[in-house]
């Protein structure tokens, strides 16, 4: 039987609840990460989905050195700190080296492995020793049972609370495909596993200077993940993609979130759950 994945201090359990992963991908200010949480935390409670605020406090692998990054780990991690206390939601953020990760693991209920790290011991270890959550997403260059080397390494590190993602695999140059066994494959690890809508719908380096994308799909893409069995989805969203410091064209309009959900919902609710 796949362990329990919990948050103290929520009624929820990650390995049996369908729930959100979302927010704005990088932390644009205190204000706005607060606004975006209050609001989204709003939409998933009228319908019932646990949810767990994202947004990076460092963008480490911004395409252009000029892009924006974000506030830093200190400053990142106040902020965090603050929507956890102001409201009410868990948090999630990345770590990209293993020196951030204690920190880190002292404000965050989930600690996130980017896509491109995916194979750094080091990196997967010190995760796992915050004893948080850890959700490992998938390299967009590793197939999914590969990724079954990630999950050992946090388990032999002494932690069984991992969580894997989907984001797409690279299909030539600056696009993504999402390959839909990867959902059942990764769920044989016993591990929740969450589809990354909105990054699978990236186009890495597509607008020259940065990565572009096609937010138009994420409807479709989202409902087909549930449809294959997905623990949880997980959606950059924005309340103005268009200015968005980051990842804003394959960001999901805050207007149209509870929509989408409801959706999703009402499609998870037609399948038997194993």
């Amino acid at each position: 039987m796949p362990p329990r994945v919990r948050i103290p201090g929520f009624d929820w359990d990650l390995s049996h609840d369908f729930f959100l992963i979302g927010g704005p991908c990088v932390i644009e200010s205190a204000d706005h990460a607060i606004h975006m949480a209050g609001a989204i935390r709003d939409v998933t409670a009228r319908l019932g989905v646990p949810y767990i605020f994202k947004a990076s406090y460092d963008k480490a692998n911004r395409t252009s050195i000029r892009s924006f990054r974000g506030p830093g780990l200190e400053a990142g991690l106040e902020v965090l700190a603050r929507v956890r206390q102001e409201v009410g939601v868990p948090v999630l953020s990345d770590v990209h080296e293993p020196a951030q990760a204690s920190a880190a693991g002292k404000v965050l209920d989930v600690v996130q492995i980017p896509a491109f790290l995916c194979r750094q011991t080091d990196l997967l270890a010190a995760a796992a020793q915050t004893g948080r959550i850890v959700n490992i997403k998938k390299g967009q260059f590793v197939s999914p049972l590969d990724m079954a080397h990630a999950v050992a390494k946090v388990r032999e590190s002494g932690n069984e609370q991992v969580v894997l993602t989907e984001r797409g695999s690279a299909f030539g140059y600056n696009n993504l495909v999402v390959d839909f066994r990867s959902f059942p494959i990764m769920r044989s690890l016993e591990c929740p596993v969450v589809f990354d809508v909105t990054h699978s719908l990236q186009l890495p380096g597509g607008q020259g200077h940065a990565s572009g994308g096609q937010p138009e799909y994420i409807p479709h893409l989202a409902r087909a993940g549930v449809a294959a069995g997905v623990d949880g989805v997980f959606m950059e969203i924005h309340d103005d993609p268009a200015r968005a410091l980051s990842d804003g064209p394959n960001a999901l309009d805050l207007s149209l979130l509870e929509g989408l959900l409801g959706e999703l919902l009402r499609i998870r609710s037609c399948l038997t759950r194993t």
